[in-house]
């Protein structure tokens, strides 16, 4: 199997940095606030362990991107490349292949919506993929607005567990046509520079959760 290094990504206001061990402080410092977790899938542990980020790095996305089947990127503006705001990632999970999150102070500035169309360019053009399918609580509906904004369509109703509970979920999806078919309205110019991030021989293992970043 073909594996493609995360590479950095850059769109006019953001830039997308593989995650990477160095990642974990500012992850820890971040991530664990009800307003991302909350509808996020029932694996991320919560309350948050003390050491959340640093094992969820170590055992689930590092061995998770040199296998090829997963794709994580810390969200940072060029205005300050050194302030972890976020994560997107892809995965090569049928049923579900995108996941992020964002700070609650950097929503509703259409961010998220700009990551995503440049995530959505890599996993369609780079990676080849036909389909895009993203599972979303119908309860988030600044996530499922932004799916309608970008053109998905939902194929399947369920119920899925949350970190908030069991909750009624939607499938959205986005075929490569379509996506094909609405570049020119979603897709901005997108730099990518290859990367391969570093692992370090007393990397700890076994994190109590499985993903961190889910469809926020």
């Amino acid at each position: 199997m073909l594996v493609h290094p995360v590479p950095v990504l850059s769109t006019s206001r953001l830039l997308l940095k593989p995650l990477e061990l160095a990642d974990a402080q500012a992850l820890q410092e971040t991530f664990p606030r009800w307003e991302i977790v909350r509808y996020l899938n029932a694996h991320v542990p919560w309350p948050y362990p003390s050491d959340g980020a640093l094992r969820h790095l170590t055992d689930s996305v590092l061995p998770a991107i040199d296998a090829g089947t997963e794709w994580h990127w810390s969200l940072r503006l060029h205005t300050a490349p050194a302030r972890l705001i976020g994560v997107v990632s892809l995965f090569d999970t049928p049923g579900n292949n995108r996941g992020l999150w964002l700070a609650p102070e950097w929503q509703k500035r259409g961010l998220m919506g700009e990551a995503c169309q440049c995530i959505n360019r890599y996993w369609f053009e780079t990676l080849g993929r036909p389909v895009m399918q993203v599972p979303k609580a119908i309860a988030n509906r600044g996530s499922c607005r932004l799916s309608v904004r970008e053109g998905m369509h939902i194929v399947e109703t369920t119920f899925s567990e949350y970190v908030s509970g069991r909750l009624e979920t939607q499938v959205w999806q986005l075929t490569r046509e379509q996506w094909m078919a609405n570049t020119g309205i979603l897709s901005g110019p997108v730099e990518a520079t290859p990367y391969t991030h570093e692992r370090h021989d007393d990397e700890q293992r076994g994190h109590p959760g499985r993903v961190i970043g889910r469809e926020l």
